[in-house]
C-alpha cells in the first residue's frame, strides 16, 4: 500500500468513494461498486506510476484534465485475457453448447467484456471449425476504446504464439493456429474472415442498457471484479438479452448461486459455468 496510507486506510475508503463519486458525476463511468480490492490495488499502483501522493491528488488532476482521466480509465480496465483461456470451457462449448447452435440458420452472439480481443478470436476459429461462423453476428463489447482499437486489428505479439497454440490444442482445435494468421515483424495479424463475422463495439456493462437480443452471451472473468449489487444488476441485463433458451457463459470462478437470476437458469455445466435460460 501507498506508505501514506498505511495508518489509515479509513482514509483511503473515504478518498476512493470521492473519487469515484466525481469520476460518475464528470464523465458517467461507474466503478463506484467494483470490488474494493480490485479498484485501490489499481488506483494505488496509478499513484505510484504518477507520482501523487494522495487519492485526494489524483481526484484534483482527473477530474480537470479528460486526457489524464482516460490514463486511469486504461489502469482500472479489466484487461486480463488470452487464446482459448481455460481450454476446458471450450471443449464444453464444443460438446454441449455447438450442437444447439447448428439447429438454427442464423444466431447472434455477445461477447461482453471483450478487452484486447483474444477470446473473441478463439471463439471465431471455434465455430469456423464447426462450420457456423457464416452463420452468425458476434458484438464484442467493451467499454475502454483503447483496447478494442487493438481487438479491432486482430494484431498480436507473436511470443505469445506458442502459448496460444497450447491452448488451442487442448481446447480440441482442428488445425493448427497459426493457419489463421499471418507473421509480420514479430507479430501476427489475424484473418479477416474471423473478423467479417465480429461488430467491435463501446458498451458499458455498469451504466448501459441491453445491447441487443441474442441467442448466446460470453462474459467470462468480468463478474468477479464487481460487487453482488452489480453482479446482480448485471446478471438481470444479461436474462433480458437472451433469447428464450439463451445461453449464458461465465468464468470458472463466477456462478449463479445466491444471485437475483439464479432461479431462471438451468445448469448445462456447473463445473464450467455455462447456463440456459428457462422458458416461462
Amino acid at each position: 500500500m501507498n506508505n501514506y496510507y498505511d495508518s489509515n486506510t479509513e482514509l483511503l475508503a473515504i478518498e476512493l468513494k470521492l473519487l469515484f463519486e466525481g469520476i460518475y458525476l464528470k464523465y458517467g463511468y461507474d466503478f463506484r461498486n467494483y470490488s474494493k480490492a480490485h479498484v485501490r490495488r489499481r488506483v494505488l499502483n496509478f499513484l505510484g506510476l504518477n507520482d501523487l501522493k494522495t487519492v485526494t491528488d489524483l481526484q484534483n488532476r482527473v477530474l480537470r484534465e479528460p486526457d489524464f482521466f482516460r490514463e486511469l480509465l486504461d489502469e482500472l480496465s479489466i484487461n486480463v485475457t488470452e487464446m482459448f483461456r481455460d481450454p476446458d470451457f471450450y471443449l464444453s462449448f464444443r460438446e454441449n453448447i455447438v450442437p444447439k447452435l447448428k439447429t438454427y440458420t442464423f444466431f447472434k452472439i455477445w461477447h461482453a467484456g471483450c478487452a484486447t480481443g483474444e477470446e473473441v478470436y478463439s471463439l471465431a476459429i471455434l465455430l469456423q471449425e464447426e462450420g457456423l461462423l457464416d452463420r452468425c453476428q458476434i458484438y464484442a463489447t467493451d467499454f475502454n476504446r483503447k483496447v478494442l482499437k487493438i481487438a479491432k486489428e486482430g494484431v498480436y505479439q507473436k511470443s505469445d504464439m506458442q502459448q496460444y497454440e497450447s491452448n488451442y490444442l487442448k481446447a480440441g482445435g482442428k488445425k493448427k493456429l497459426d493457419d489463421y494468421y499471418k507473421s509480420m515483424y514479430g507479430s501476427v495479424m489475424f484473418d479477416k474472415m474471423l473478423s467479417n463475422r465480429i461488430v467491435f463495439s463501446d458498451h458499458n456493462l455498469v451504466t448501459d442498457s441491453v445491447f441487443a437480443e441474442v441467442n448466446l452471451i460470453l462474459c467470462r472473468n468480468v463478474l468477479i471484479y464487481f460487487e453482488k449489487q452489480l453482479q446482480d444488476k448485471v446478471l438481470n441485463l444479461f436474462h433480458e438479452s437472451l433469447t428464450p433458451s439463451g445461453v449464458l457463459c461465465l468464468g470458472t470462478k463466477e456462478s449463479l448461486r445466491f444471485t437475483s437470476v439464479e432461479d431462471k437458469f438451468d445448469t448445462i455445466d456447473q463445473r464450467l459455468k455455462i447456463f440456459k435460460k428457462k422458458i416461462i
